[in-house]
């Protein structure tokens, strides 16, 4: 059992992992890949059931990234594990690599859903969540998505058919920073009562501080225990989040940064590590 402080360290090292590999002068979705960082890591090195030796493994829980456009934070998370390579993630994107800018299932070990079209991923999780019913395997499924997301039909419909049909090793995880592509993701349709959606449609819901990763690992027990109805957990989260010139900036949703941007961004997430250190060693 990894403790808080282990976790948030390995919080920002995902965080640099994730502007490592994005680099400079080319667009890439800065904001929600790191707005969601601390979520992932709490996904990963805490709730999920998982052999990074063996990704196929058929009891495994799965993780499904609904905002595919992000998953630049799962293969961190990944590699970090030792699922595949730390050096591969300098492939991000490139012609012919596994890490295309949306999660492709069928070329890399450790990712469950092809993903990107926005609204699709609950309802891939419960596929899973019926097949493993199926099967009488006693996974559990994840899913990430993000709040400009719930304006799609198809999640809200997919969230009814998760309580109805009874599928409460699914726990659905709202990435609620705020900001869309462009604007506010309140723009278009008021989402503030997102609470009493869920719990309207049979969910069990709790809300946290997405960047408080004592909240993040107890709303992941508590998930886990539940087992009276499905899971959602609203995590209030910021967009950009460890760099200061990203936070809440839409404008940074895809963009590029210049190699002085870039350099600033990691010396300010390199920072607490470099000062951890050397308390550390005094």
């Amino acid at each position: 059992m990894r403790s808080i402080q282990e976790l948030e360290r390995l919080a920002t090292e995902l965080r640099l992992h994730i502007m490592n590999m994005m680099g400079a002068n080319k667009a890439h979705h800065f904001g929600g890949s790191l707005s969601a960082a601390d979520l992932m890591t709490g996904i990963y090195f805490h709730g999920m059931r998982y052999d990074p030796q063996n990704p196929a493994w058929p009891e495994r829980d799965r993780f499904v990234m609904s905002k595919g456009h992000c998953v630049p934070a799962q293969y961190a998370a990944l590699a970090m594990l030792g699922v595949f390579p730390l050096a591969e993630l300098a492939t991000l994107k490139q012609l012919g690599t596994r890490l295309q800018g949306h999660p492709a299932a069928h070329l890399l070990p450790g990712i469950e859903a092809c993903t990107g079209s926005l609204g699709q991923g609950l309802s891939f999780a419960n596929g899973m969540a019926l097949a493993g019913r199926m099967q009488q395997r006693d996974y559990r499924l994840y899913c990430l998505m993000g709040d400009g997301e719930t304006h799609e039909g198809q999640v809200w419909e997919a969230a009814r058919t998760t309580a109805q049909q009874r599928l409460h090793n699914v726990t659905a995880i709202i990435d609620r920073n705020g900001l869309k592509a462009m604007d506010s993701s309140y723009t278009a349709a008021d989402l503030g009562h997102l609470a009493g959606r869920w719990a309207a449609l049979g969910w069990a819901v709790r809300e946290i501080n997405g960047h408080n990763m004592a909240e993040i690992v107890t709303a992941l027990d508590w998930a886990r225990a539940e087992d009276q109805a499905p899971c959602v957990i609203l995590a209030a989260t910021v967009k950009g989040r460890g760099v200061s010139f990203l936070e809440g900036q839409a404008q940074y949703h895809n963009a590029a940064l210049s190699p002085e941007q870039l350099a600033a961004a990691i010396a300010e997430l390199e920072a607490p590590v470099t000062r951890g250190a050397k308390e550390q060693a005094q």
